[in-house]
């Protein structure tokens, strides 16, 4: 086990500080950068996660922000680190750096980034390790930017376990588009996993719903509603389309939804999310407005 407590302390403590600046937060040798603006603490267990806005303060605002993909950066040239996550928070990724094997483990179990772009050769522990850790963990996707450029160590890194290979030196600009189309890929194959809506997490695999860090006591069609909603958060579905997907085989009216919604809602706001669902008057419901 690679836990470090003092880093996980440290990053939740940064981020609860709620500090009001665009700099880069340094937490014991890992470089946690929002965008400029306040940070937002959106608690979403067991990882802070960070955006560049507050959505207690900017309501639904916020949450499309929230949903931008975090990027753990696993490099110890911190120039070659420094280059690459530029790049990415340009293109409106957030981002987390680790100097170290060790840290970048850490890292990975504490915030449970999106995607980790891993050099091979670390200290502490290598690229190899890490890769196969990560691996034994779950399903992040894993880009290798490394200066080994055998086809013999690309072969090892695809059987171990990663998604793409980038060969020193690179193009920045390509790192981008892969990372982007690595992303689109594991989007597709993990439909069926964890869906992200701002402060909103749900697990459609063990049936786990949280909202700012809290379990949310769903029932079995309140969930299906929300995760049915998630996977395409803006687009308003009709009574009939909810039953349809959500109660299937039921003989339910269609305003049955209304009253399914209405507890839903409540629950969230319980948990200190509100106006989510949004009802649109003569059509049905949406998750919410703002793309």
């Amino acid at each position: 086990m690679f836990v470090t407590s003092s880093i996980t302390t440290t990053v939740k403590a940064v981020c609860k500080s709620r500090l009001k600046t665009g700099k880069s937060l340094d937490a014991t040798g890992a470089k946690v950068t929002a965008p400029s603006g306040p940070i937002c603490c959106a608690k979403v267990e067991p990882a802070w996660r960070f955006c560049g806005a507050d959505w207690r303060t900017t309501c639904v605002c916020c949450y499309s922000k929230c949903m931008n993909p975090l990027a753990l950066i696993a490099e110890d040239d911190k120039d070659i680190a420094d280059i690459i996550r530029a790049y990415l928070e340009r293109e409106g990724f957030r981002t987390v750096q680790a100097g170290d094997g060790r840290t970048a483990l850490d890292l990975h179990l504490a915030l449970k980034p999106d995607i980790l772009l891993l050099d091979i050769t670390m200290p502490l522990v290598d690229g190899w390790e890490v890769l196969s850790e990560v691996r034994r963990r779950g399903a992040t996707p894993v880009i290798v930017i490394t200066a080994l450029d055998q086809d013999l160590d690309k072969l090892q890194a695809l059987r171990v376990g990663a998604d793409d290979y980038v060969v020193k030196p690179f193009n920045p600009v390509e790192v981008v588009a892969r990372t982007k189309a690595v992303l689109r890929r594991a989007g597709v194959a993990r439909a069926s996993g964890v869906l992200r809506i701002g402060p909103i997490e749900i697990d459609t695999d063990s049936h786990i719903a949280r909202a700012t860090g809290q379990d949310l006591p769903l029932t079995l069609t309140e969930f299906r509603l929300l995760a049915h909603m998630a996977r395409n958060p803006t687009r308003v579905f009709s009574r009939g389309e909810l039953v349809d997907a959500c109660m299937p085989g039921s003989d339910a009216l269609d305003r049955t939804v209304d009253s399914h919604i209405s507890k839903l809602r409540r629950k969230l706001e319980q948990a200190g999310v509100s106006d989510m669902p949004e009802g649109v008057r003569g059509v049905g419901y949406r998750l919410w407005s703002h793309a």
